[in-house]
């Protein structure tokens, strides 16, 4: 017998207003990463104010929010985008791209670190240790809502997710990506940075895992209807998205290993 999914994705029905789980994820996110961006800029040393942890997050959101959607758009429905431009509005319907909310935070960090004097990377390795709380939380929402579910399986713990039309029992691909963005990156990443190591280290690592873990995780994750697999039968375009983040992440990392430069950040 396999668990089929009834979980009501509206955390709080007031009428006129809705709230839902996924929302609910995003603000866990956010509140995590200005709490371990408060206690990361307390530390001896750090070079980092509260003040400045909570006007960096909150810009943070604005470009994950604007860039999760624009890159949804670019990168999984530009055909729809062509035909409707103003679609691009439509946030009401839902889709966000992690890739495309990474840029949208690279580019708004960019232009706040130029304001308060710190390099892209200073804030890169800063920012790393605590943004995997919120990439969990956001998969917790996908699962909560359904969506986003694996390719079929016969496992034991094989969920069958309504919305996919077919009553097949499938993998609970979001909670996969739960484990290894959330927790197993969390803590990769928080150990690494509770020492001081050379700059843009935390922002390769980052980088590197991040790909790798999408990469395998997209193995077993039904690719979009409407783009299916890029090449082989198994190549999807998360993969595809996530290459240059793998290729760029070890070029990172490795550099800033062999030049051993201590980052002024803990």
């Amino acid at each position: 017998m396999y668990w089929v999914h009834d979980i009501d994705p509206i955390a709080l029905d007031l009428g006129v207003l809705q709230v839902h789980w996924y929302g609910l994820m995003y603000l866990i996110g956010f509140a995590a990463a200005w709490w371990l961006g408060c206690y990361r800029a307390r530390q001896p040393g750090s070079g980092w104010t509260e003040e400045q942890v909570s006007d960096l997050i909150f810009w943070g959101a604005m470009g994950v929010v604007l860039g999760g959607r624009f890159g949804y758009v670019l990168f999984y429905n530009f055909d729809q985008f062509l035909a409707d431009p103003l679609w691009l509005f439509a946030v009401w319907e839902g889709g966000m791209s992690f890739h495309g909310g990474l840029l949208g935070v690279v580019a708004v960090i960019w232009f706040w670190g130029r304001k308060h004097q710190k390099t892209l990377f200073e804030m890169g390795d800063f920012v790393a240790p605590l943004v995997p709380i919120g990439l969990g939380a956001g998969r917790v929402g996908n699962f909560i809502g359904g969506e986003l579910w694996g390719r079929t399986t016969d496992l034991s713990w094989a969920v069958i997710f309504p919305r996919a039309g077919d009553g097949l029992p499938r993998h609970p691909s979001q909670l996969y990506e739960f484990v290894l963005e959330g927790l197993v990156m969390f803590v990769v990443l928080w150990w690494f940075s509770s020492k001081p190591r050379p700059r843009m280290a935390a922002s390769g690592l980052f980088l590197l895992l991040y790909g790798s873990f999408r990469s395998l995780v997209e193995l077993v994750r039904e690719p979009d209807a409407h783009i299916g697999y890029i090449a082989w039968g198994w190549v999807t375009k998360g993969q595809l998205l996530s290459l240059p983040m793998i290729l760029i992440g070890g070029a990172l990392l490795a550099i800033a290993l062999s030049r051993g430069v201590k980052s002024a950040t803990n």
